[in-house]
């Protein structure tokens, strides 16, 4: 089964912004399910606003990638089909709000460092390396 899923890329300098699940205990890129008659812009909005109180201007969303993975926290045949955008957030003062806990920007090698590391993430990493975008 497919999870079409919404992703944000913010990146300040050479590290990626993660947002912390305290429901799944994991670091995840900002997002989150695509709901039925919307498209993955709007999911994106709607989802920033809940998870970071953060109102996104449509004309600055840029996309970068599609992502498939195995959805972290579900069913090993739940598939999640993620398009990422990039997103510069500039110096806007960003905050968890919902079921997230916590907001950090994570070098690919501190991600590494952490005790569960989520599939998505490492696939959009290693796009962000591969595009010079960030270090490894």
């Amino acid at each position: 089964m497919k999870l079409p899923t919404a992703g944000l890329i913010a990146l300040k300098g050479d590290k990626l912004l993660l947002a912390y699940s305290n429901n799944k205990k994991a670091w995840y890129l900002p997002g989150g399910k695509i709901d039925k008659n919307e498209t993955a812009i709007e999911a994106l909005i709607r989802e920033i606003k809940e998870e970071l109180s953060l109102e996104l201007n449509p004309n600055n969303i840029e996309y970068y990638c599609h992502i498939s993975a195995p959805a972290f926290g579900e069913p090993e045949s739940i598939i999640m089909e993620q398009d990422c955008f990039l997103y510069d957030l500039k110096d806007k003062n960003v905050e968890a709000s919902h079921e997230i806990g916590a907001l950090k920007y994570f070098s690919y090698q501190e991600y590494l460092q952490e005790p569960i590391q989520v599939c998505g993430v490492i696939t959009v990493y290693n796009h962000l390396v591969s595009d010079k975008k960030v270090n490894q």
